[in-house]
C-alpha cells in the first residue's frame, strides 16, 4: 500500500518519544469512548436514559463518551458499567518483556522449619 503524506508525517512524529507517548494515551481514551457509546446502544439506551440510571448529567455521559476526555475515574466507570449489566476490567501492561516463569514473589515453603535451640 502507498504511503501518504500523513503516513510520512506521523512516522516523523512518532520518532519524538512526547508525542508519541500522547499520541498513545490519545489511542486509549478514544477506546474507552467507543466502548461506552457502543455498550449504551446495544442497551437501547440514550445518553439521557444512562445518566438518569447513574444519576448523573447526560453532559457527564457525553464527556466520558468523548473522544478527546481523559478524565475517567474507576468509580464512574464502575457505576456505569453496573448501569450497562457489563463489568470494568482493567490491565496493566509492562514495556518492557517479563520472564514466563517470574513470579510477583519469591515462593514460600508449606512448612517453615525452626532452628535448634542453642545448648549453653
Amino acid at each position: 500500500m502507498k504511503k501518504t503524506n500523513f503516513d510520512r508525517y506521523l512516522e516523523e512524529q512518532l520518532q519524538d518519544p512526547e508525542f508519541a507517548e500522547r499520541f498513545k494515551a490519545a489511542g486509549e481514551a478514544w477506546d474507552i469512548a467507543i466502548q461506552l457509546a457502543a455498550l449504551r446502544q446495544q442497551a437501547g439506551l440514550s445518553q439521557n436514559d444512562l445518566a438518569r440510571r447513574v444519576k448523573t448529567s447526560q453532559q457527564q455521559i457525553s464527556r466520558l463518551e468523548s473522544p478527546g476526555y481523559e478524565g475517567h475515574s474507576l468509580s464512574m466507570l464502575r457505576r456505569v458499567a453496573k448501569a450497562l449489566n457489563v463489568r470494568v476490567r482493567v490491565m496493566l501492561e509492562s514495556d518492557a518483556p517479563v520472564k514466563a516463569d517470574a513470579l510477583a514473589e519469591a515462593p514460600v515453603p508449606y512448612r517453615v522449619k525452626r532452628a535448634a535451640p542453642k545448648s549453653a
